[in-house]
């Protein structure tokens, strides 16, 4: 960069990195400086306290009302936030739709609440929406967990929320009270460490508290001033932190009051009045023993308006279903199952086969491949949703009927509540998805004592929380696990780790300054075009050039006829003959040059997502010798696979077009168990293979096949790559993604 400069007689614009950080610390752009206060125990002490009644909790926060001025007046987010709620029906019957946040019933009733009030009537409804949770940033290297708190506004719209544009910001880092090993289990340090939490939250929320009742006016995005008033809106947590907010006993539901010992048999929901009730009337181990609450407790909620926690507490996807009832329930009794049945040798045996299975999978844009099945240690929540695409194929032959289905039923549950917009019909199938798992997850009660687990039982309360809070992707933790990485273990990696937590707080700090002046200077027109003057062009394996050439690379020695075929049929689209069946004579000829791709992009809806352009989805399609210079890769899609791509000019004018071996469905009607449908390659009488070129516009999107594996053990030398020509038949992979799930 400076030899760069030198040429030009130029100097560089910051001297050094002091200098970079000095700039960047006067930025007033997004700037909201970080604040601390401390805490400590205030109770009743004994005779010899324990350390912890002495010592100072720090706790460092931002104001939450500043951080959500920035992110309604931020213009990136203009076109993508909703200031009033709304219900959206479906044109075609009146049906109603769920989408973002403001679409759901929670917002809307708030809205009424305001308007009620004249001093409120009018002003914009802005949801504060919070999650929290620990995370360790090093493993072995000494105290190095933290506790972030992030905070975002319900107005802003899933997609961008889901996106990590700043829409999510960090707002404080939390106390962990610690003490010896002693005093850790005493009641009155867990009672500390609870109400410390909540305390703490209050504290950092409390500039919200004025503008709950009263309305300010700020600038919105769009360049407009809007009075508004805030609420405290859904708290994104696991099932841990979820008890710790509503101050409910472990193995007992935060949302009802249904028995810990049988979950699934209801119970009213709780309410903040139900429990304020309970708390004043009946004694404390009355209230353990039989409503699971812990009355020595006062939930944060209390000291806000319109606010009750066991209402606010969200969905959690990736801990409720994709790492809980999925991996760490389902997959977990698969493997205790075979041990029960046959035994520890043979149950190793055919576990290997599974994750055999499992690593034949062939490669699929967007899903992840497993080298060595499914057995590694330490799983992310990435890790166990690419498992979910393919697990269910390879446990069928294994294990038996009832439990193939019992997956089915938990796997269609979670894709159709990961839909970007859910319909009353969607609620319908949601709710039958859960019938059928609560009655074949039976097959597995010879190995499980009991069926009440908090996480299954959550299931449950989805379609009244898709009612309340829009389409649950919008407030997944999977939104601030990920979150975790920039706020938190990158900041800690780029510290000295010397009094590490000073230097996190101001390298966020920069961070959302540099993000603040980008939106800034985008807006200006100062990001409008590149400085780079050229650039190095990709190398790419050089194809064949000829129809000839083109034959003998892909094994195709009928390629000119196949291409005269789809001339005849573009060139005379109302002739219902079949070419093959024209004399040589008569069809159109191209023998010359040709220009073959290693891939084409297909934009389509999602079938998710149907409505404008946010339902629009953008994927390639692989048909390349030498993917990643290692292994031939062919995707499929909805009727062949597709062995290239090329385009030629006839006539003056371009044919884009796929070479494709085509595939037959095997039956009318998806798999029973799997609730897949089955296809196999399609040959000719004379066992060679059906083969066909196409338009390249009738190739609608990719899907994914894995091989119907039956009852027999697969060969440990079998590659992925080879998957596709080694068996006979396939399932069609709707799992691959959520958006093909149907």
């Amino acid at each position: 960069m400076a030899a760069t400069l030198a040429k030009h007689h130029d100097t560089p614009p910051f001297a050094d990195h002091k200098d970079l950080h000095n700039v960047i610390d006067a930025t007033q752009l997004g700037d909201v400086p970080w604040q601390c206060f401390s805490a400590q125990y205030t109770g009743e002490r004994p005779e010899v306290a324990p350390p912890w009644m002495d010592d100072e909790f720090e706790v460092w926060y931002r104001d939450p009302r500043a951080m959500a001025h920035n992110i309604i007046a931020n213009p990136d987010y203009k076109d993508e936030i909703d200031y009033v709620p709304y219900r959206e029906y479906d044109a075609s019957d009146a049906t109603r739709r769920w989408k973002d946040f403001m679409s759901g019933d929670w917002a809307w009733k708030q809205a009424d609440t305001i308007l009620q009030d004249p001093e409120t009537h009018g002003s914009a409804l802005v949801p504060i929406i919070l999650g929290s949770d620990k995370t360790t940033v090093s493993v072995g290297t000494g105290n190095n967990e933290y506790y972030p708190l992030y905070a975002s506004i319900g107005n802003v719209r899933n997609n961008v929320r889901r996106a990590h544009r700043d829409a999510l910001v960090i707002i404080g880092f939390l106390a962990i009270p610690k003490t010896d090993r002693s005093h850790s289990k005493d009641d009155a340090f867990r009672i500390f460490r609870r109400q410390l939490f909540h305390s703490s939250l209050s504290a950092i929320l409390s500039s919200l508290r004025p503008v709950m009742t009263t309305y300010e006016v700020v600038r919105c995005g769009d360049g407009h001033f809007r009075r508004v008033i805030y609420s405290l809106g859904p708290y994104i947590a696991d099932y841990e932190e979820q008890l710790v907010l509503s101050c409910v006993v472990k193995h007992w539901c935060p949302k009802c009051i249904a028995v810990r010992t049988n979950l699934d048999g209801g119970g009213i929901y709780r309410t903040r009045e139900f429990t304020d009730f309970l708390i004043n009337e009946l004694h404390a181990d009355v209230l353990w023993d039989e409503f699971g609450l812990i009355g020595d407790l006062v939930p944060f909620t209390n000291d806000f308006p319109r606010a009750d926690i066991h209402e606010l507490l969200s969905f959690d996807l990736l801990h409720q279903l994709i790492k809980g009832a999925f991996k760490d329930h389902l997959v977990g009794w698969v493997a205790k199952y075979l041990k029960a049945v046959h035994g520890t040798k043979r149950s190793e045996e055919i576990m290997s086969d599974i994750d055999r299975r499992v690593a034949a999978v062939a490669s699929f844009a967007g899903l992840r491949r497993f080298p060595q099945g499914r057995d590694f240690k330490q799983w992310t929540g990435d890790d166990s949703k690419a498992l979910m695409k393919v697990f269910l194929p390879a446990i069928e032959g294994h294990v038996p009927q009832d439990m193939v289905r019992a997956f089915r039923a938990l796997l269609e549950f979670c894709y159709l509540v990961r839909r970007n917009i859910i319909t009353e019909d969607t609620l319908i199938q949601i709710q039958d998805a859960l019938r059928r798992f609560h009655h074949y997850r039976k097959i597995f009660d010879t190995i499980i004592p009991t069926f009440s687990l908090p996480r299954q039982h959550s299931m449950a309360h989805y379609v009244d929380m898709i009612r309340l809070f829009g389409a649950p992707n919008g407030l997944c933790s999977s939104i601030t696990e990920l979150k975790h990485i920039k706020a938190v273990k990158e900041p800690w990696r780029w510290s000295s780790r010397h009094n590490a937590l000073g230097q996190m707080l101001v390298t966020n700090q920069r961070l959302d300054k540099l993000a603040a002046s980008r939106v800034d200077f985008d807006a200006r027109g100062m990001l409008t075009g590149t400085i780079l003057s050229s650039a190095l062009a990709a190398l790419e394996r050089k194809r064949a050039q000829t129809v000839a050439a083109l034959a003998h690379e892909v094994a195709v020695p009928d390629l000119r006829h196949l291409i005269r075929y789809f001339l005849f049929s573009q060139l005379n689209p109302d002739d219902a003959r079949n070419p093959e069946d024209i004399p040589a004579a008569g069809l159109p000829r191209h023998e010359g040059k040709l220009q073959v791709f290693n891939s084409a992009a297909a934009t389509f809806y999602a079938p998710s997502d149907l409505s404008g352009i946010g339902g629009m989805r953008r994927e390639h399609i692989r048909a390349c010798p030498l993917w990643r210079n290692e292994y031939p890769r062919n995707d499929w899609y909805a009727e062949g696979i597709v062995i290239c791509f090329f385009s030629f000019k006839h006539d003056w004018e371009v044919y884009p077009c796929t070479l494709i071996q085509w595939f037959e469905k095997i039956g009318d009607c998806p798999d029973e168990d799997t609730g897949m449908w089955m296809v196999a390659p399609s040959f000719h009488e004379d066992s060679s293979r059906d083969l066909a070129v196409i338009h390249i516009e009738t190739v609608f999107r990719a899907a994914h096949l894995i091989p119907i594996y039956g009852s027999e053990y697969i060969p440990p030398s079998l590659k992925f790559y080879q998957s596709l020509d080694t068996f006979g038949s396939f399932y069609v992979n709707k799992y691959a993604d959520h958006h093909g799930s149907r």
